[in-house]
């Protein structure tokens, strides 16, 4: 078994009808409204800068503040975008968007995993990514796509021991 984790849930979010630019910001706009501090990571330092310049223009009467360590105080920021685990604004949340998979002791309460549906490699490395979890202990909750827009919980398993709850096999992609 690999090592127990601290972080409570993980959330696999299965992007099948939008791309993460579309699902990215409400999902960003829900959390900080909701007092959430956040934590996004791309190890690609490409991505990260436009995922930056992306959040402040997605749509015009939007602001969902963030910062990067180009643009300093880390510490005030509700949401971080940076290229590895750390933790500089206190977070809770933890939000991945390349198939990182943290170290069980990383500093957050709940990580957002969301992979592209339409690739099966993709999908197959969030498969790999739950069982981890799984193997940790975490509860995985795994989100599709509704075809209107917004996200339905299609699984639910509270961490090792516990039955799982909904549709699906395996989690990932199978509900």
């Amino acid at each position: 078994m690999r090592q127990p984790t601290n972080i409570a849930e993980v959330g696999f979010y299965h992007l099948t009808r939008s791309s993460l630019d579309e699902a990215l910001p409400p999902l960003l706009e829900k959390a900080t409204s909701q007092g959430l501090r956040l934590v996004l990571v791309a190890r690609d330092s490409e991505h990260l800068d436009h995922l930056d310049r992306w959040l402040w223009a997605f749509r015009p009467d939007s602001f969902l503040p963030h910062g990067t360590a180009a643009t300093g105080f880390a510490a005030k920021q509700p949401i971080y975008l940076a290229p590895n685990v750390a933790n500089p604004n206190g977070a809770t949340v933890l939000v991945t968007v390349d198939g990182l998979l943290p170290d069980a002791d990383a500093p957050f309460e709940r990580v957002v995993d969301l992979f592209d549906g339409q690739d099966a490699a993709a999908v197959a490395a969030a498969r790999e990514r739950w069982i981890s979890w799984r193997e940790r202990g975490a509860k995985l909750v795994y989100w599709q796509q509704r075809p209107e827009g917004g996200w339905i919980k299609a699984r639910e398993e509270a961490g090792k021991g516990r039955e799982a709850q909904g549709k699906g096999r395996e989690g990932v992609g199978k509900g």
